[in-house]
């Protein structure tokens, strides 16, 4: 990708801290080079290290770019390093930035502060690093495009939902409601991919038992996204499902909630 010129990267800079120090936002862990999987939607899988119940993990996720003109949406944010963020510059102007999940969303500061685009988020989200919702996802609405429909997850304890985009034949964007671990990628720790395989985690096309069991979802709203007509699955986790996400979904609810 060509590098953006040294002007273009001062202003995308100049944007950004609002008297924030710059060791306040989550570091720019390792991750791999932004990869366009579909015209115009790019996907990037990075690090993310977290604990839980006092137990260190590592493993990986995914930001989704789409880009409509030189207009730039975020999904799933991942910081990037500084070579990382020539490349999204290259691409185009960021002008809105998704969060779709209750867990995910410690990077949504740090994109909002430098380009000032605005954050979508649904009700009730923990913001961190002092980010703040600017705009609410409105489920059944289009949200920051105009060829998407916001789905949200009505059982959900916590706040949940997933982007259908109208292109390519349908495209089905999740946080944490499906993934797509088909194993440990490089950017799991040895000890969290033992852990996450023993949980049934590493497991394509999954519905995680782990999120069900912390938001209670019901097989209802996961049949509300099988209304929908999609081709394509990209998920915060896990490579992208291409061309036949629907069959292989359709099969997952019907083992995860037919007790298969």
């Amino acid at each position: 990708m060509r590098r953006p010129n040294i002007s273009r990267r001062e202003r995308a800079n100049s944007r950004y801290d609002h008297g924030r120090a710059m060791h306040e936002y989550t570091p720019a862990w390792p991750h791999g080079p932004i990869q366009e999987v579909l015209p115009d939607i790019f996907v990037v899988t990075g690090t993310n290290k977290t604990q839980h119940d006092g137990v260190a993990l590592q493993f990986s996720r995914n930001m989704t770019i789409i880009r409509t003109g030189r207009e730039l949406t975020l999904v799933n944010t991942v910081r990037l390093s500084e070579s990382g963020l020539d490349d999204l510059d290259a691409l185009g102007n960021v002008s809105a930035i998704v969060r779709l999940g209750a867990f995910h969303g410690r990077d949504d500061a740090f994109y909002r502060d430098r380009y000032g685009g605005l954050l979508w988020t649904l009700g009730r989200v923990q913001h961190e690093h002092g980010a703040r919702t600017d705009r609410l996802l409105q489920p059944g609405q289009p949200g920051p495009l105009a060829d998407s429909t916001t789905l949200a997850f009505e059982t959900s304890r916590q706040p949940e939902a997933a982007l259908h985009l109208a292109r390519h034949g349908g495209v089905l964007l999740t946080c944490d409601s499906v993934q797509n671990w088909g194993g440990a990628d490089r950017y799991f720790s040895p000890a969290t991919a033992k852990i996450l395989k023993a949980q049934g985690l590493l497991r394509p096309v999954n519905i995680s038992p782990v999120w069900l069991a912390a938001c209670g979802a019901k097989a209802f709203d996961f049949a509300r996204l099988l209304e929908r007509s999609f081709r394509h699955l990209i998920s915060a986790h896990g490579p992208p499902l291409l061309n036949d996400a629907h069959a292989r979904l359709t099969a997952t609810v019907e083992r995860v909630f037919s007790g298969g």
